[in-house]
């Protein structure tokens, strides 16, 4: 019977975290059905899809795997999370994107970019709040942070406009969603942090989240 709570809430953590990968993948999927921009890390991987003729869902875990290596020197340590994110969500966005057509008209069009970007705000506070380790990007930032003593906000922007800049040349999608994306992720995330925050297990406290991840996806 002791057990039962230590299972519940490791129930609760592993059904967020997978849950909102998932929804992180299909809401990425929208903002690329919108045609009105993508996020900085997506306009690359669009870019990438377009070069080489393979799924954004494929290049994208193909770009995580990569950046997943580049722990390896900042001595990152990844977690549960870090291997799943890499895992799940270009799958689903691939599913998504099979399931959902283009979309046609501005009306429709912005709809389903407002969409998007507050799904995405609901899944990253998912997939944080569970606690099992950043994603490879993430991982990446905050490494880089550490080892050059430079601040999350300064790297994360660096490598976001690389990306994005990259991205752009090779044929990513860059537009007002873009733009929409960058300055609301952030507050999305803090508010959906707040609403699944899971209870820790010892004392029932409230834990939002822990560590390095929320530092390199909420801007402070």
């Amino acid at each position: 019977m002791s057990r039962q709570p230590g299972r519940r809430h490791l129930a609760r953590r592993l059904t967020q975290l997978y849950g909102g990968l998932v929804l992180y993948g299909a809401s990425s999927a929208l903002l690329v059905r919108s045609g009105l921009g993508l996020e900085p890390w997506n306009v690359l991987h669009q870019g990438l899809a377009e070069r080489t003729g393979l799924s954004m869902g494929v290049v994208l875990t193909i770009v995580g795997a990569v950046v997943l290596l580049l722990w390896i020197p900042l001595r990152q340590r990844p977690g549960l999370g870090t291997v799943s994110n890499v895992l799940v969500i270009g799958a689903a966005m691939d599913a998504t994107l099979v399931v959902v057509p283009d979309t046609d008209g501005w009306t429709l069009r912005i709809a389903t970019m407002a969409a998007g970007i507050v799904l995405n705000g609901a899944a990253t506070g998912l997939y944080i709040a569970a606690r099992f380790g950043p994603g490879p990007r993430d991982g990446l930032m905050t490494g880089l942070n550490r080892h050059t003593g430079l601040s999350v906000r300064l790297v994360r922007t660096a490598v976001e406009i690389t990306v994005v800049v990259t991205g752009f040349a090779l044929g990513g999608t860059v537009g007002v969603g873009t733009i929409l994306y960058a300055v609301s992720i952030g507050p999305l995330a803090q508010v959906f942090l707040r609403v699944f925050a899971v209870p820790a297990a010892s004392d029932g406290s409230t834990v939002v989240a822990a560590g390095q991840p929320g530092r390199s996806i909420l801007r402070r």
